[in-house]
């Protein structure tokens, strides 16, 4: 596992509490939708750069 792996997974985690944290405050769904999305792309880029793949 090396840092930058690390920082995507972190940051996804990161987005995906702030994706809670906006459903609970109603927030408009088209923000909630976008941060979800940027939320996955960052867990699945983190994920995919672990060296368990190679």
């Amino acid at each position: 596992m090396n840092g930058l792996s690390t920082v995507f997974i972190l940051v996804g985690l990161f987005l995906l509490g702030g994706v809670y944290s906006f459903w609970k405050q109603k927030i408009p769904k088209s923000v909630i939708v976008l941060m979800a999305i940027a939320s996955a792309m960052c867990l699945v880029a983190g994920v995919m750069r672990l060296e368990v793949w190679n």
